[in-house]
């Protein structure tokens, strides 16, 4: 069995020997300043972690990890577009760094170089593999619009806001793991169990996002704090604070989300303040545990040797301490 750190080296090694260096360089200059950090590269090493886990040979994964992480990633260039958002990582944005063309455009080339990547496999495991992915990339796509549905309404339930960051972000995640099961030629009851424990990790992971996004540190976060509550983004945090807040709160919240006089640092200082009160930063890492320790439960009924599943689990409770 592998560890996490030595598959995120694997893959490390894997784009370092693959570079996209290719012309014109204005379209490709983009993708390698993308995929250079890498960010944590959570989903390819999930599908070596599942594919090992499996007992299937990792080296054959490595393309189609390799076609997941550049399929995310083109995902982020995008997202920034929309949200406006100015940093990735801990840095520019491309369309900051370059400009909003150059960002679609070199986004959808590496939606193309996803395809190519993740098409790399066995011929035989073809057809499932491309169903996974292409279900997952139509849903992916579903969840932002979502989410792009909900800026303008004033009635979204905390269970359609689950609902949009199953499809947003979990499935991807599910995605990640199903597909390292597939290509160990698990059976298909312990690849779909895989991949229902991945849709508690990857909502956890994304309730996670939410909860740092308020009260995270900017230098291990990689984003602006706050910038959910600029934007009046409805996140977990916003909708269960409007759900549980009595008149005085409710005034004091309505205010600081309708009211264009405050913005910036006052309005996040406020927000956060009422969250504090409200105990939403409680009940938001609450939410986050139910989801690991529900991942937990699916992983522990597949039929694998407990010993192979030590990866995954540390992983799970790990993300209770995530602050990145």
């Amino acid at each position: 069995m592998y560890s996490y750190s030595e598959l995120l080296t694997r893959i490390s090694e894997a784009f370092a020997a693959n570079p996209f260096d290719h012309e014109p360089k204005e379209l490709y200059e983009p993708i390698t300043y993308t995929l250079e950090e890498g960010g944590k590269r959570l989903r390819p090493v999930l599908v070596l972690l599942a594919c090992d886990m499996f007992g299937g040979d990792i080296e054959k994964a490595l393309y189609p990890a390799m076609g997941l992480e550049i399929f995310h990633n083109f995902t982020l260039l995008h997202d920034d577009i929309m949200d406006q958002a100015a940093i990735r990582r801990g840095k520019e944005a491309v369309h900051k760094k370059w400009n909003s063309n150059t960002a679609i455009l070199s986004g959808d080339t590496m939606f193309v170089l996803a395809y190519e990547y993740v098409a790399k496999t066995d011929p035989s495991l073809l057809p499932a593999v491309m169903e996974l992915f292409n279900e997952t990339a139509k849903q992916v796509c579903e969840g932002q619009q979502f989410d792009m549905n909900y800026e303008t309404r004033s009635d979204v339930s905390i269970d359609e806001y689950l609902m949009m960051i199953r499809l947003k972000t979990a499935v991807l995640i599910a995605c990640s793991l199903k597909l390292g099961a597939i290509l160990a030629h698990a059976d298909s009851a312990e690849a779909n169990k895989i991949y229902e424990y991945g849709i508690h990790l990857g909502l956890a992971f994304q309730l996670q996002d939410d909860y740092l996004d308020a009260f995270g540190e900017v230098s291990k976060f990689g984003k602006m704090i706050g910038g959910d509550i600029v934007t009046n983004k409805k996140t977990f945090l916003f909708l269960k604070a409007f759900e549980i807040a009595r008149e005085d709160m409710l005034i004091k919240l309505t205010h600081y989300f309708r009211d264009p006089i405050h913005e910036g640092t006052e309005k996040i200082q406020g927000i956060l303040d009422i969250y504090r009160t409200l105990g939403i930063d409680k009940i938001t890492n609450g939410e986050i545990e139910s989801q690991l320790f529900n991942g937990i439960s699916v992983l522990e009924s597949l039929t694998v040797e407990d010993s192979r599943k030590t990866e995954l689990k540390e992983l799970t409770l790990g993300m209770m301490k995530r602050e990145s």
